[in-house]
């Protein structure tokens, strides 16, 4: 008996992947490690996956970005691989530009009006400079019967 810790009937060699005395089992531990390994990988490879048309969008214009990025959110969440298609055939179509050909048409119909041409991108809030300064406002209190004014308890 050369080694006190095997038993007597035990064969001489016996296989790796048997748990030793002492509870350890390292054929379970390799298992362990290349599942979590694998479940990583799968997972990242499956984002990357759902990612490819936001990623093929990139230079696209900024409302198909949008449209498509809206789309693969929806897929994502519902599990739905409808809206995934979608979005992956709205990114190798290209969508066609409306928006010029209706200034131009805008344009053209101001000039043959005769109005003045307006600014083609104007913005739609005034400016700083239109807006009044408050030294010019009066003050709540100048008011006779604003409200939050002192009033004259001699009138009540």
């Amino acid at each position: 008996m050369a080694d006190p810790a095997r038993h007597p009937d035990a064969p001489a060699h016996l296989p790796g992947f048997l748990p030793g005395a002492d509870g350890s089992d390292p054929s379970m531990t390799n298992v362990m490690i290349f599942m979590i390994i694998a479940l990583v990988l799968i997972g990242v490879g499956y984002l990357k996956l759902h990612a490819l048309p936001e990623r093929m969008a990139h230079h696209r214009s900024s409302v198909q970005m949008q449209l498509v990025a809206v789309l693969s959110l929806l897929a994502l969440f519902t599990h739905e691989h409808i809206y995934w298609i979608a979005a992956l055939l709205l990114v190798v179509v290209e969508l066609p530009d409306f928006i010029t050909p209706i200034r131009s048409i805008a344009a053209s119909l101001e000039k043959t009006s005769g109005r003045p041409p307006s600014a083609p991108d104007a913005p739609d809030t005034p400016d700083a400079a239109d807006m009044p300064n408050a030294a010019d406002m009066p003050n709540a209190g100048d008011a006779p019967n604003a409200p939050g004014a002192p009033q004259d308890r001699a009138d009540v």
